[in-house]
């Protein structure tokens, strides 16, 4: 029994004429409907807008893809997908036409809600205007209010101006005259209020009843001008001990003090110092001279509370 043998290269070609009986015919105008077919396919517009058509669309291409798969002549699948490419055309071109239509009704209402934007906007700006008018008005009227107000404010304060201006002309006429009473010198240190040696017992520290009539006149300006406080400032002549003088010079400083208190002045508002023999107001070289250096000196501050110290 003869054997064929069979050869690599022949085995090969064997191989490829198969495949080529078993593989699907194709035409340029089949790939060109299969790429308009794939592109409809890819619009959702056409799938939304022409479904009846791309169902017979799609029928058709199936047509002839399965003539292309059964190896049919190529006039037959050239036919096929001819049709086929009409079905597509079909479907796209009412996809257009129905989104021209859409366009157009897109724009009339469009330009339908443009108008009624403009109307509203409109009717918006006579409304604001409207409100800004009587906004205005309102405005006007608080601030003509307002301005009454201010005046009358102004009035009122320049009434209690002046009142209190005449209050502090009384008030400075009545300390004048109480100091000159008194017969208060201004110095630098400022007002200052001298109790004379004859207002104490001799070479003791207490006050003798013209004394406490005038330490009261003093508390009677201090009630009268309750910002104002006193420094109380005692001295001595260079008669006797410097301990003595010193000792001296405090006591009465604080003798006056608590005649002060006695009279209602709050101790806060009294200060005292004791300087001895020292700050002389005249030479110790005769006795009338030694009686003016035995004093007590009462610095009154000014309106606001400070006084100068020594």
């Amino acid at each position: 029994m003869n054997k064929k043998i069979f050869t690599p290269a022949a085995l090969l070609l064997a191989m490829v004429l198969t495949a080529c009986s078993t593989m699907p015919k194709s035409t340029s105008l089949l790939d060109q409907t299969r790429m308009d077919y794939q592109s409809a396919q890819n619009n959702p517009n056409t799938l939304s807008m022409a479904p009846l058509e791309m169902q017979q669309a799609t029928a058709a291409m199936n047509d002839a893809n399965n003539a292309a798969k059964n190896n049919e002549s190529s006039e037959t699948i050239d036919k096929l997908a001819y049709l086929a490419k009409q079905k597509i055309g079909v479907a796209q071109e009412l996809t257009k036409q129905k989104m021209a239509e859409a366009s157009v009704a897109n724009a009339a209402k469009i330009r339908d809600q443009m108008r009624l934007e403009q109307r509203t906007n409109e009717a918006d700006q006579a409304k604001a205007q409207a409100e800004q008018a009587k906004l205005a008005a309102q405005i006007a009227q608080a601030e003509a209010s307002d301005a009454q107000k201010r005046a009358m404010e102004e009035q009122r304060k320049a009434q209690e101006e002046q009142a209190r201006n005449q209050e502090a002309q009384s008030r400075n006429a009545a300390l004048e005259a109480q100091l000159a009473d008194l017969k208060a010198q201004t110095t630098e240190r400022g007002i200052i209020i001298t109790l004379g040696d004859v207002l104490f017992g001799v070479d003791q520290a207490k006050l003798t009843p013209n004394g406490m009539r005038t330490t009261q006149k003093l508390a009677d300006i201090l009630n009268g001008n309750m910002q104002r406080t006193v420094l109380v400032e005692g001295y001595t002549d260079n008669t006797g001990s410097a301990p003595h003088n010193q000792d001296l010079s405090e006591r009465r400083a604080s003798a006056v003090r608590s005649a002060l208190q006695l009279m209602g002045i709050a101790p806060e508002r009294i200060s005292i110092r004791g300087y001895g023999e020292k700050y002389p107001v005249a030479p110790n070289d005769n006795a009338q001279n030694r009686q003016l250096n035995r004093r007590v000196e009462i610095v009154l501050s000014d309106a606001n509370g400070k006084i100068n110290q020594r």
